[in-house]
């Protein structure tokens, strides 16, 4: 509270000033600031350019035939929501807003019902937000089809999981499918600038410390509504700090001990190009490579106590268990790959456990980058023109005219027909001996060479035999 007695987030929004004594409850910063036309939203700059699918259905110009329902698909805070409300608005819409994890297909057909009575009645189309529809059974799924098919409603679908696995094709197809990505750090820090002097927001009350703002940013990893949770949180803190009975400042600065002491994490001194954020990001790496699993340990505790986003974290461990570690221990990345899906699945804190344990397995594990280097060169091979065309006995016959054309092939070079193709399983080994690379690289090639650590020194054996088998050597 303020020391007049008003709530100190008793600021403008949606147009009016809500004071707590009027409303009772005065909305969350994020939402108080939710963006009311496209020209305020942050990001999304691919998807909400003109003439784009998503841009014509919040501006209403969907066509003769009508809008198209959308499947939004990306992180949180980037904007699922805030655009579902803005195609609400266009052409004086009715929405309606249900939530996946407490609806059911009872819920459904009452809006179907309902968006039926106001299209006869009034003219109006009804926009239905359905929020985490990867939450819905294929049963709850198939109950919005009549009314998406008949575009009785403009469905609008959030999800955080790849719609792919996660909704039914009938659906899909029904519905275009728009990936939104994170926000910058340019573009959270413009959103927090603006809810700091906005009317609906902290309307100049407070002043934002640079290094408060920037703490702010890093920790909101380009989720917007993380970003504004945050500074409302920080600017509550601020307003205790005030000595009690001196007169309020105009605006009360938030500082970065403030900010810190509102979200629970020490700030990693990063500069302002974000140079020491890569920096612990590559002495992760390293450490890994390099097999020290106690710093290894320490640069993760420094990313998670900084607040780095742990799905960042997690992808980079994936990526190093199979450039370091590779056939060395072909464990590491499935214990890394289930470590990403398990951390987007349960979150922090807990996370930070999942994520120790795949750090320990890549650093303790034997090292090999025999698979990077080995793909490195055949994609330097195939950059500078080497690679002819693919031996005729390996050729596709799913055309029909396949075979004409590899015998005219092989009599363009002067063989009488083309070599036949040789089915591995019909050898006593299930080995078929016959040629693979192109004539260019048949021999003369050897992109991967096991080294004689860990699991891959067991496929040393069979790999040299395999080589003089296929007459590679």
């Amino acid at each position: 509270m303020d020391q007049d007695g008003t709530d100190l987030f008793g600021a403008a929004w949606g147009g009016e000033t809500v004071p707590a004594a009027s409303s009772g409850v005065v909305p969350p910063l994020a939402v108080r600031m939710r963006p009311r036309g496209l020209q305020e939203v942050r990001g999304q700059a691919e998807v909400l350019r003109p003439g784009s699918p998503l841009r014509r259905l919040v501006e209403g110009s969907g066509g003769a035939a009508g809008p198209l329902s959308a499947i939004l698909w990306g992180p949180p805070g980037t904007g699922k929501t805030t655009l579902a409300h803005l195609v609400a608005t266009a052409e004086d819409r009715e929405f309606v807003e249900l939530s996946a994890v407490t609806a059911g297909v009872k819920d459904v057909r009452s809006v179907m019902d309902g968006a039926a009575r106001t299209r006869d009645l009034y003219g109006r189309q009804t926009v239905l937000f359905l929020d985490e529809i990867h939450r819905f059974t294929k049963a709850q799924q198939d109950a919005l089809l009549p009314g998406v098919e008949n575009r009785q409603v403009v469905l609008v679908a959030a999800t955080t999981e790849n719609p792919s696995f996660s909704v039914i094709a009938p659906l899909l197809s029904r519905s275009m499918l728009v990936t939104l990505v994170p926000l910058t750090d340019t573009e959270v820090a413009d959103v927090l600038t603006s809810a700091v002097v906005d009317e609906r927001g902290l309307a100049g009350r407070y002043v934002l410390a640079e290094d408060a703002r920037d703490h702010l940013v890093r920790l909101a990893g380009g989720d917007a509504r993380r970003a504004l949770t945050y500074l409302e949180a920080a600017a509550g803190v601020a307003e205790d700090a005030l000595a009690a009975g001196a007169p309020r400042p105009d605006a009360v600065e938030v500082t970065l001990a403030q900010t810190e002491q509102a979200v629970a994490h020490a700030a990693v001194r990063y500069d302002r190009t974000g140079d020491q954020h890569y920096d612990v990001a590559s002495a992760l790496i390293k450490a890994m490579r390099g097999s020290d699993v106690d710093a290894a340990l320490h640069y993760l505790a420094r990313m998670l106590e900084a607040g780095e986003d742990p799905r960042f974290i997690a992808r980079r461990i994936v990526i190093a268990a199979s450039e370091d570690v590779g056939m060395g221990d072909p464990t590491a990345l499935q214990t890394a790959v289930a470590a990403m899906h398990a951390v987007a699945q349960i979150g922090m804190p807990e996370a930070r456990i999942i994520l120790a344990q795949a750090v320990v397995h890549n650093a303790l594990a034997p090292k090999s980058n025999a698979a990077y280097t080995g793909i490195n060169e055949a994609i330097a091979d195939v950059r500078s023109g080497r690679g002819g065309p693919v031996p005729l006995h390996l050729r596709g016959s799913g055309n029909g005219g396949s075979g004409r054309i590899a015998e005219a092939s092989a009599a363009a070079v002067g063989k009488d027909r083309a070599p036949a193709y040789v089915y591995a399983h019909d050898e006593p080994d299930a080995v078929a001996a016959q040629q693979y690379l192109p004539d260019d690289l048949h021999g003369r090639t050897d992109y991967y060479r096991p080294t004689d650590r860990g699991f891959e020194a067991r496929l040393q054996e069979r790999w040299r035999w395999l080589r003089e088998r296929l007459g590679r050597d």
